[in-house]
């Protein structure tokens, strides 16, 4: 549907057919119903473009169709290095810039790092924002500790605040706004036609997962992984399954660098489809069809080969797949039903 788009990373739907995209080095543009590419937005804060980070997730509010509001994340700098921040914004009327500009959140510590920004945004049916958080690859084991965000799920209100019944609120010690801890990079998230909140996140040599992201849950990094270090050698102990912690759904060895996820609620593409799972591949360039029993995966389909690196994968209004595909020549797809 449309090309010539820098390391696209995340895919929004807008009225009449538009689309929102965000590109990695920090430009926010729309594309046209007919594929037209608008020039980078004005109005976006300071980004800290470079490795992993730069401008990343992008979700429309529920009532974008009233409010023209949308929600991203990207690598903010500051005093320590930079960090994962949330921010809330208004398109203005004639598409051209962000107004009302608001930061809503930030990743605390900063680290001075490129690496695991985490950074997939989700609304669910409540209206809070579940927000993915990487532990910044230097600091894992922060991953385990409750008094910073690296390596956590948060759950938020509208306002940035801590939404309300989150699993430590009130616990000494405990940041109220953590959902779930012991994640690496989580890079995937989507709510299931349940309204469970799935995530997925990249393992280090070998062992990404998918998880069912629940209040409270301890995930496992670094102390469980069905990977090793880069190059070789176990990871802390070498345990694939520690005690108090959640084993993944599924895993992926060798790694296929996941990013992206949607689940199909329609009917689009027959009924062997609707409610499957679909993941994107960055290191070997394919679109996982996932096939599910409940939470249980049975099987999984390579579409798109040989389309380059998919970085984002949504359902779209029209009940069809849009996917972006990542490179300094991104191009934005529309799967189309046999």
């Amino acid at each position: 549907m449309a090309g010539a788009l820098e390391h696209p990373w995340a895919l929004a739907f807008l009225s009449e057919g538009r689309f929102l995209v965000t590109e990695r080095p920090g430009r926010m543009r729309v594309i046209e119903a007919d594929g037209k590419l608008g020039p980078p937005l004005a109005g976006l804060p300071q980004v800290a473009a470079g490795g992993q980070g730069g401008l990343l997730d992008l979700v429309a509010d529920s009532a974008v169709a009233r409010n023209s509001t949308v929600y991203f994340c990207f690598s903010e700098p500051g005093a320590g290095g930079n960090g994962t921040a949330l921010a809330r914004a208004r398109l203005a009327a004639d598409r051209s810039r962000l107004e009302d500009v608001k930061v809503l959140f930030r990743q605390q510590p900063k680290v001075a790092s490129s690496l695991h920004f985490g950074c997939r945004i989700v609304e669910a049916a409540d209206g809070s924002l579940f927000l993915t958080l990487g532990e910044r690859y230097s600091r894992m084991q922060d991953a385990q500790k409750l008094d910073n965000h690296l390596g956590k799920v948060v759950r938020l209100d509208k306002e940035g605040a801590p939404a309300r019944g989150n699993p430590f609120e009130g616990r000494s010690g405990a940041l109220p706004e953590i959902w779930s801890l012991g994640h690496r990079n989580p890079q995937g998230a989507a709510l299931a036609p349940d309204g469970r909140f799935w995530i997925h996140e990249h393992g280090p040599q070998g062992g990404d997962e998918i998880n069912l992201s629940q209040a409270g849950r301890n995930y496992g990094w670094p102390l469980a992984t069905f990977g090793e270090n880069y190059g070789g050698g176990k990871i802390g102990a070498g345990l694939s399954a520690h005690p108090g912690t959640e084993p993944p759904l599924h895993y992926w060895v060798p790694s296929i660098a996941p990013s992206g996820m949607a689940f199909l609620t329609s009917e689009r593409y027959g009924p062997a489809m609707k409610g499957n799972l679909f993941v994107g591949s960055l290191k070997f360039g394919y679109l996982a069809r996932i096939e599910l029993a409940g939470a249980k995966v049975l099987r999984e389909h390579k579409l798109l080969e040989g389309q380059g690196r998919i970085r984002d994968v949504r359902q779209g209004p029209d009940g069809l797949l849009y996917v972006l595909t990542d490179s300094d020549k991104g191009r934005l797809l529309r799967l189309l039903p046999p």
